[in-house]
C-alpha cells in the first residue's frame, strides 16, 4: 500500500460481528470481575471495577490501534461493551444490596484489640510485616494502639485506635 494511501474499508468496515465483540468483551469483563473479587489485595486507591475497566480499556484500544481488530469499529465495539458493563454493575450495585455485596465484599478483620488476626492475614495472604506496614502508613506505631483494623473491599487498611482516654474513664468508674 502507498504511502498516504488509507484503506477506509479495512478501518471502519468490521470483518466479524460486532456481537461477537460484545459477547467477548462481556465474558473477559465478567471474568476478570469475578478473579478481582475473588483475589482482592492490595488494588490501591482504585476499586476494583475501576482498575478493571483502566486495563481492558487500555487493552481493548490498543487492539483496535494496532490492527489487531480489523478496524476501528471492532475496538470500540469492544471499548463500549466494558463501558457498558461498568456503568451496568455500578448502577445496580447502587440499586441492590445482594448485587452490592457481591461485588464489594465486607470488611476483614486484621486486628481486635491490640492483637493481630492470623486467621485473616493468612487468608488474604498478607503477611504480619504487610500488615504493619500499612498500619504504619496510617501513623500506627504500636498494634495495641489498635482497637480495630479492617482490610477494606479496596484493598486499603482502615484503622480505628484505642481511645486513650477509655481506660482512665474505666479506672474512675472502678474507683467510684
Amino acid at each position: 500500500m502507498p504511502l498516504g494511501t488509507i484503506d477506509w474499508n479495512l478501518m471502519f468496515v468490521p470483518t466479524r460481528s460486532l456481537l461477537e465483540f460484545v459477547v467477548r468483551g462481556s465474558l473477559m469483563y465478567l471474568l476478570i470481575l469475578a478473579g478481582f473479587r475473588i483475589f482482592r489485595r492490595e488494588a490501591g486507591e482504585l476499586s476494583v471495577s475501576d482498575l478493571l475497566v483502566v486495563v481492558l480499556i487500555a487493552d481493548a484500544a490498543q487492539n483496535g490501534m494496532a490492527d489487531e481488530y480489523k478496524s476501528v469499529t471492532e475496538g470500540v465495539t469492544v471499548v463500549a461493551t466494558i463501558f457498558g458493563w461498568n456503568f451496568f454493575l455500578d448502577w445496580l450495585a447502587y440499586r441492590s444490596r445482594f448485587v452490592y455485596r457481591l461485588l464489594h465484599p465486607p470488611a476483614l478483620l486484621l486486628v481486635h484489640n491490640g492483637h493481630i488476626q492470623g486467621r485473616n492475614l493468612r487468608s488474604e495472604l498478607m503477611t504480619r510485616q504487610d500488615l504493619l506496614a500499612q498500619l504504619r502508613e496510617q501513623g500506627v506505631e504500636d498494634v495495641r494502639s489498635v482497637k480495630k483494623a479492617y482490610l477494606e473491599s479496596d484493598g486499603r487498611v482502615s484503622v480505628i485506635r484505642n481511645d486513650p482516654n477509655q481506660s482512665s474513664r474505666q479506672r474512675e468508674r472502678r474507683s467510684s
